[in-house]
């Protein structure tokens, strides 16, 4: 176990995942409600490894989520323990024909989300049978997404199913029936009480034009990383107009975007190339964020429960955050705040923050074509002549790499790696939008 954690720079679980090993090695089910960013995954994966056998041929773990990212997330958790199991990630987006050369030689773990593994079932690419642990992770949001009916077909085709974990961030009043839950141990980490570092604050503008308090207040902010919620699509993409034409860098993700913007918007985020976030309730769970320093609420969440998972991105693990909620003149508090909070007086006076000192580079081609971060890392060293401070976070996905470098360098830096090759490929590269 020590091992496995050193290679993911833990040092020791917490106790939500200490509960977690343990009620799984009584050979229970489990139902394990525990809030966002509070480290769920480990705390199911690390019993799903347990239980694999090597050696084994065939499908022994399948994990649902509801989101393509989620899902990807997991795969790369899993991957970062160093096992010698076979994981593979099916979802949406990617070629069908792909993934199922890759059940050729059947992965001891098979992560997906509910509607993609549901087809392959459909399809027959996959021998169920040999399944004998199930996870449903955030399966809240699974059900609110619309996955039962999928949720429902892949179980009943689980027949040698032995144990079901289900996670989630919200109480349910009843789980339903089709996951089959045996006499599991409920395992209850939410709180009603707000994070002691979380700070509440309302911003109030002048009539019902909110569009303008936003820019000051995310001038005010400056470059410390900010999430800003908007209960629609429409709402982010005419809020990233008026951003954009005022200089505020930024980017925006939700559910209307192509997968690949989706990704890159995430990836900036992490690497600092971009430090505003224009966002729906998507980005409320379930992603790989880093912790962000304040969240905006542009417009208010229609229930408690919304308004906590979008507070849960900050003032995680003991930090501090403030969350601010911007009301019109003809806005009131939700019923669901018990307090009045304290209002920040926003005026015209702070200055446009400067760019992040990163910007990122994107490069086409990734894990599918064996590109891995050392690869990247020797070409910007090599050829693209930058120093080793003046290169920050590097990831590479499936079929896309990408690589943080200092801003004032990276249109020479793509310049210059314009018609090098990786690994004898060429590959497309350029500064990311």
């Amino acid at each position: 176990m020590r091992n496995l954690l050193e290679r993911l720079g833990i040092e020791a679980l917490n106790a939500m995942q200490e509960a977690s090993v343990a009620a799984h090695r009584q050979g229970r089910d489990v139902v394990l409600l525990a809030p966002t960013g509070s480290g769920k995954t480990l705390a199911f994966l690390l019993p799903v490894l347990e239980g694999l056998v090597a050696g084994e041929r065939g499908i022994q773990a399948l994990v649902l989520a509801p989101s393509r990212e989620l899902a990807g997330q997991i795969e790369d958790v899993f991957r970062k323990l160093g096992t010698p199991f076979k994981v593979d990630c099916f979802y949406g987006g990617h070629p069908f024909a792909t993934e199922t050369n890759s059940l050729r030689e059947p992965p001891a773990v098979l992560i997906g989300t509910p509607g993609r593994l549901a087809d392959h079932l459909r399809r027959g690419t996959f021998d169920p049978a040999p399944v004998r642990r199930l996870v449903l992770d955030e399966f809240d949001k699974s059900l609110e997404l619309g996955f039962q009916a999928d949720m429902a077909f892949i179980v009943g085709q689980l027949t040698g199913l032995r144990r079901r974990t289900l996670t989630s961030a919200t109480r349910m009043a009843a789980v339903p029936a089709f996951v089959g839950l045996a006499g599991a141990a409920t395992l209850d980490f939410l709180t009603d009480t707000p994070p002691a570092g979380l700070t509440l604050k309302k911003v109030m503008a002048s009539g019902n034009d909110k569009l303008e308090i936003l820019f000051r207040l995310l001038c005010r902010i400056g470059n410390e990383a900010t999430l800003v919620f908007c209960n629609h699509r429409e709402a982010v993409e005419r809020i990233s107009e008026l951003l954009a034409g005022n200089g505020l860098v930024h980017d925006v993700y939700h559910g209307g975007l192509e997968q690949d913007d989706r990704e890159r918007a995430l990836v900036k985020l992490r690497n600092g190339s971009s430090h505003i976030l224009l966002t729906t309730d998507l980005a409320s769970r379930g992603l790989d964020v880093p912790e962000v320093r304040h969240v905006v609420h542009y417009q208010l969440p229609h229930t408690e429960e919304a308004f906590v998972h979008r507070n849960g991105r900050t003032a995680r693990m003991h930090a501090a955050g403030t969350a601010y909620l911007i009301l019109s003149e003809t806005e009131s508090l939700p019923p669901y705040l018990r307090e009045d909070p304290e209002t920040e007086e926003v005026s015209e006076g702070d200055a446009l923050p400067a760019p992040p000192p990163w910007a990122t580079l994107y490069f086409g081609a990734g894990k599918k074509e064996k590109i891995s971060k050392g690869d990247i890392a020797g070409l910007l060293l090599k050829k693209g002549g930058l120093q080793a401070d003046e290169v920050g976070r590097i990831e590479v996905g499936d079929h896309a790499g990408f690589a943080a470098v200092k801003r004032s360098k990276a249109r020479k830096v793509a310049e210059l790696l314009r018609n090098e090759k990786i690994k004898g490929h060429r590959v497309k590269i350029e500064v990311s939008r």
